[in-house]
This record gives C-alpha cells, structure tokens and sequence, in this order.
C-alpha cells in the first residue's frame, strides 16, 4: 500500500513538473534583445525602461529587451556600429553626418522653435520623422521613436552673448553635427572665435580645464550632466532643438511577424508622448535649479537680439550645403527640400501663434 502510494507521488510529480516546464517554454520570450543607452540622461532611461515595459505587455512577454544604461555596451559610435551589425539590437544616436549621411536632417538650425511643433515634426507621419526613416534605412536601420530634450542655447565661461560681436576671441566645442557647425561659424563670424571638435563626453573635463570657453547645451545637460557647474553664462538662443533617434537593427525588425511590429511600433509611439511630457514638466525644474545657483546666470535673449543670430546664421546656404543634394538624391524630383522647409515652417508658425 505505502508502495503504492509512494509511486502515485512520484508520477503525480513528474506530470507537475512536465507541466511546469511546458508552462515554462510557452512563456519564454521569443526574441530577447539589448538595448544600449550610451549616454547618463535619467529622463531618457525613465521613458526606455517605460518602453520595455510596454513591449513586453503588447507582445504577451514574446519579447524581452534588456537596457544597458550610462554607455555599459560602448559609446555612442560604438552602439551605433553594434546595432548596425547586429551585436546589439537597439540603440539611441545623435545623427551625425559622417555615420549616417541624412541624420542631418534631424537637427538643422532654426528648424524647430518649441515643443508642440517639435511633437508633429517627430510624430509618426511628421516630415521629420519620415524623412529620417529613409535615412536610418540606408545604413540598415528602423526608427523606433525619437527623443526630444528641447532647444539649444549657447554657455560660456567668459561673457553674456547676445549678439554676434560676444563670440569675440572665445573657444568653442563643436561635434558632428555638422548643420549646428555653420550655424554657429555664421553667428560668430569676424569675430576671432575658433571652433574645436571635442566628444561630448568631454565638455565637462574640457571647460573646467580650459581648452574650451563654450558649448551649445540644453536644460536638462546644464543640470544632468553638470554642465552649469563649470560655465558661468547661458544664453537661449535656441537655435537648434536636440532630438536623438532610438532604432533598431532592420534584420531583427524585419524578422518580426505584424502582429509583434505592431506591439513595438504601439509601445514606442506611447513612449515617445511619454519622453515629450516628461521632459517639458522637467524644464522649468532644470531652470529653477539653474536661477537657484549662485555663480551662474541665464541669459534670456529678446526676440530681436534672437532673429539677427538668426539672420547670421544663413541658413539657405546651410540647406544649400548640407540637405539639398541627400533630399534629391533619397527623393528625386520632388523638390523635397523645399517641400520639407515649408512643412517645417507651418508647424513652427501654428505652434507659435498658441504661445
């Protein structure tokens, strides 16, 4: 009898134990990705880890996406390489030109001027959104969303700068970004300023040891990524707005059934809305910690002082230089360039007639 017992045990066992291991493999995710972050920004991770979340949720846990934040997988052209050859699945980038020639497109100067217009520009549908999926595609890539942190202004350690004639004499980083580059030349030009490549890593290291006097930045860098602790002036210029694209691989998107496209594609737009409400509510924080500090002031330019750095900056030959020849090239004879331009322009004058 206790033998009898004992078998029924044993057997009642092993069908449990079967059934856990087939619950198991049919809740194990189909496809497991990585997703690499090489950069410190909180909000950025907050809105990743969202995204996650979310894609696991609408895919019914068929996929996994693990985060590698603060550069753990490699810096930025590292990630972008990884992603590119499919080490890594995921990655968030700055457009540069020399990686990805049509990523230009993503920060031209005084193209986006606030908030709602850089919503539609980015949407799913919007002229920039569009236009840098067929850029992303070129050098094997999805875009997945974007992820906006608001204008660019310019900070100093030597003077307020309001006007072209404040540039005089100063040292000033620059990157890739090539657009970002002639604005800047245009505003400073005559004036003895000089231009230095330097990583963005570096801006920190390099203004508290003097081999720059300046940087373009942004609220939430100011903050963040320490930059007000080593300048002494901010000025909105706002002539530029920083957007980074977040993409994927497009063999492993390509490999997806509709039905899982469709769950990330859901999950990143809801993101996306997500990234754009978290970093608005952020900025007039960032600000008051910025006012708060002592050795440190914001410029606040008038609208006047802005439109002449704008008028500097010539940004037809900017888009002349830069945009024309990749537009006509990726869009042939559908004079895309102006078509882009004027899209742009509606959305900023609409955003602008609400303030």
């Amino acid at each position: 009898m206790i033998k009898k017992i004992i078998k029924k045990t044993a057997g009642s066992l092993s069908i449990v134990a079967v059934l856990m291991g087939l619950s198991s493999s049919v809740n194990a995710a189909e496809y497991e990705w990585t997703f690499s972050q090489p950069w410190t920004r909180p909000i950025a991770n907050k809105v990743f880890e969202h995204f996650i979340d979310k894609v696991k949720e609408y895919s019914n846990g068929e996929i996994e996406i693990k985060l590698y934040k603060n550069g753990l997988l490699g810096n930025h052209e590292e990630t972008f390489h990884g992603v590119q050859d499919g080490s890594i699945t995921i990655g968030v980038f700055s457009p540069y030109a020399k990686i990805i020639p049509g990523g230009v497109l993503n920060w031209m100067p005084w193209a986006i001027s606030n908030w709602d217009a850089a919503e539609k520009a980015y949407s799913v549908g919007g002229p920039l959104n569009d236009v840098l999926e067929t850029a992303y595609n070129e050098v094997g890539m999805h875009t997945l969303m974007h992820i906006s942190q608001g204008a660019y202004g310019i900070g100093n350690t030597v003077r307020p700068i309001r006007q072209s004639e404040d540039f005089k004499n100063l040292k000033i980083r620059v990157s890739g970004s090539i657009g970002f580059v002639r604005a800047l030349e245009g505003m400073g030009e005559g004036t003895g300023m000089t231009l230095q490549t330097l990583p963005w890593s570096e801006i920190y290291n390099g203004l508290s040891r003097g081999v720059i006097d300046g940087n373009w930045t942004m609220w939430p860098s100011l903050v963040d990524e320490r930059h007000a602790e080593v300048l002494t002036f901010f000025s909105d210029i706002n002539f530029a707005w920083d957007n980074q694209n977040v993409s994927i691989n497009l063999n492993a998107w390509n490999e997806l059934p509709d039905n899982l496209k469709e769950a990330v594609s859901r999950a990143a737009a809801e993101a996306q809305d997500y990234s754009n409400q978290l970093h608005k509510e952020a900025e007039s924080g960032y600000i008051q910690q910025l006012e708060e500090m002592s050795d440190f002031t914001i410029v606040r330019l008038t609208d006047e002082e802005r439109a002449a750095l704008r008028e500097a900056s010539n940004i037809d030959a900017i888009w002349a230089e830069l945009a024309d020849s990749w537009l006509e090239k990726a869009y042939p004879n559908q004079n895309m360039s102006k078509k882009l331009r004027s899209q742009l322009e509606a959305l900023n004058q609409v955003a602008s007639s609400k303030d």
